[in-house]
């Protein structure tokens, strides 16, 4: 059956929270193919549909690629809906004998709405306004709830710390962030 941890992919970490009224998106920048790091500062985090939605991605660059395409095209279609398109999205992946063989996990969120979305059919919109996806994802995940409860920083800096402490633990993600936030009035 396909699962969740079956499917996570490794190579990366992708994390998205929402704490204190901001919204931030964070990736590491390594690329690796088996046990060689072929990039260093890629752009795993991006801004679509008129810079009001972030999306990141774990997976195959080119699979990761063209479902951000196709999200936007959703979002297009139902006029900025997140909860919509992500589900019609969700829908089309698990459904379309092309699309289900992309392998990639995706994170896609406004300043009110945080969805993992995968290609089992999975929309998922965590309890605590925290995921993590990727390798270093659970990592990041547990740094980010941990410093969202017990600490005063802001969502950027719990967002930096996180994704610090899951590149101290996974061979897969490296120290070169990129980070993409939005607040609750973009």
């Amino acid at each position: 059956m396909n699962t969740y941890a079956a499917n996570t992919p490794h190579g990366t970490t992708i994390l998205a929270l929402r704490h204190h009224g901001k919204l931030v998106l964070a990736g590491d920048g390594q690329v690796s193919m088996n046990a060689t790091v072929i990039k260093h500062q890629a752009r795993k985090v991006r801004r679509i549909y008129n810079d009001r939605i972030l999306v990141g991605f774990a997976g195959a660059t080119a699979d990761a690629m063209n479902l951000s395409e196709r999200l936007e095209g959703k979002l297009e279609r139902y006029n900025g809906n997140l909860t919509r398109a992500a589900v019609e999205l969700a829908r089309d992946w698990r459904t379309d004998k092309v699309l289900r063989r992309l392998e990639a996990l995706m994170i896609a969120a406004d300043p009110r709405k945080l969805f993992l979305i995968s290609g089992t059919g999975d929309v998922i919109e965590p309890d605590e306004g925290v995921i993590g996806i990727g390798s270093g994802g659970v990592a990041a995940q547990a740094a980010a709830v941990a410093l969202m409860r017990h600490s005063s920083l802001d969502a950027r800096q719990v967002a930096e710390a996180a994704m610090q402490i899951a590149a101290d633990l996974c061979v897969y993600t490296n120290q070169f962030l990129t980070f993409e936030e939005l607040t609750a009035d973009a």
